[in-house]
């Protein structure tokens, strides 16, 4: 579940987010017409692996999220797969089409690595979680429990939940937590 999240302060300077941000349009544009933009980061702090999540909106309204947990390559290089395959392989969605690249609004979420957290050390909005229990997991961005107005409880009953457990496998679940800076156009 990627709802629209607040700006947060972090390590990423305004340009270094404006790039990202526009790098992300670039991925998308580039995917409709077929073509290939350069992946290579363009500074060293950009090429450092970070999981990340890309949220698309027309509108207002979702149009697409999806992300990486785990970093398996650059930041530059996860921004655009990760914005790519939100706008065409969200499964929730129809494929984003040209004539709504105008309108389209673009949310990056920039994961900490994971570390294990007891559940009396979640803290709404500031940790995402990913719970993991009998070969299933589940995982909630930080924005997700605010948005909602969930509690500590509901937002681990609700991880659970995400992971196809039963709510209350968080008091025996392997329970790791992360941050996110979250921007967006």
């Amino acid at each position: 579940m990627c709802p629209p999240p607040e700006v947060s302060p972090g390590e990423y300077s305004a340009e270094e987010r404006s790039l990202l941000l526009k790098l992300a349009h670039d991925a998308i544009a580039s995917a409709l017409v077929k073509s290939e933009i350069s992946l290579e980061s363009p500074t060293p702090h950009l090429a450092e692996a970070r999981g990340t999540f890309a949220t698309l909106y027309h509108r207002g309204n979702l149009r697409g999220c999806v992300g990486h947990v785990f970093a398996a390559s650059s930041l530059y290089r996860a921004v655009a797969e990760t914005a790519q395959a939100a706008a065409f392989q969200d499964p929730r969605f129809d494929p984003v089409t040209a004539n709504e690249l105008p309108g389209l609004e673009v949310s990056l979420s920039i994961l900490s690595p994971l570390r294990p957290i007891l559940a009396e050390e979640v803290e709404i909005g500031k940790h995402g979680l990913l719970i993991s229990m009998a070969g299933r997991r589940g995982l909630l961005l930080p924005q997700v429990p605010v948005e909602h107005g969930w509690n500590r409880i509901q937002f681990l009953e609700q991880t659970c939940r995400k992971a196809g457990l039963p709510s209350n496998a968080w008091q025996e679940a392997k329970l790791e937590a992360f941050t996110a800076e979250v921007f967006r156009d």
